[in-house]
């Protein structure tokens, strides 16, 4: 039964492809649950947790151990959303108030992932001499899986804060992933990030068209006001 887990596991084979199950799976689940948020259904939660688990053990034997740990924060999120959700009355999001950072805090933020991707990407580029019991082998581009870890904790950070800027760091993300996963040919995960850089894409227009209106009627607020005073 365990070596359903495993990427040498082949589901089907499509156009020369061999498809794990782990795989086809864990990108079936990571659909479903984007599906499910999008309709702000508490099911996301539940489902979300079954992808991220299967695409922990995915990216651990492909030696992508930057989103292997990344996956360990998403399952907490997760747990903590389902929480979270579980005990707060349903109520329909609001894009008022979205709105680019300033141009220190934009740099400040940008700093921050410069800095944390440097670090996490030195660490896991020796991670299998530091915990070789652990990580057998050496990581695959650790630098560039650590820039696209940092960049993915750091969009849902100031996307919490309805910050324009985090659809760009998703967009980012979404392209190197893209890349990445195609090169570890692992092709479903990418076909996969294709998927989310167009919501990603959407998500940005939607955000800055609602910005402008914000600014509009926030502007046109502004003008009642020294018309009637």
């Amino acid at each position: 039964m365990t070596d359903i887990f495993s990427v040498n596991k082949i589901f089907f084979t499509l156009l020369g492809y061999p498809m794990s199950y782990i795989e086809f799976v864990g990108t079936i689940f990571c659909l479903w649950s984007v599906w499910l948020i999008s309709k702000r259904n508490i099911l996301t939660w539940p489902v979300g947790i079954i992808s991220v688990i299967l695409y922990m053990a995915l990216f651990y034997q492909i030696r992508l151990y930057s989103d292997t740990l990344e996956q360990v924060y998403y399952l907490g999120a997760s747990i903590y959303g389902w929480w979270y959700w579980a005990k707060t009355p349903r109520e329909t999001e609001s894009l008022s108030g979205v709105r680019f950072s300033s141009l220190p805090g934009i740099l400040l933020v940008a700093g921050i992932t410069v800095v944390l991707s440097a670090g996490l990407g030195a660490f896991i580029s020796r991670v299998h001499l530091i915990l070789p019991s652990i990580f057998p082998e050496a990581a695959s581009f650790p630098y560039l899986d650590a820039l696209t870890t940092v960049m993915s904790l750091v969009a849902m950070w100031i996307m919490v804060r309805k910050k324009i800027e985090s659809w760009v760091y998703w967009i980012i993300v979404d392209i190197i992933g893209i890349g990445l996963y195609a090169t570890k040919n692992v092709r479903f995960v990418a076909l996969l990030y294709i998927i989310l850089l167009i919501l990603a894409a959407r998500g940005l227009r939607l955000w800055g068209k609602a910005a402008s209106t914000s600014k509009a009627a926030e502007l046109t607020q502004q003008i009642d006001a020294d018309m009637s005073s």
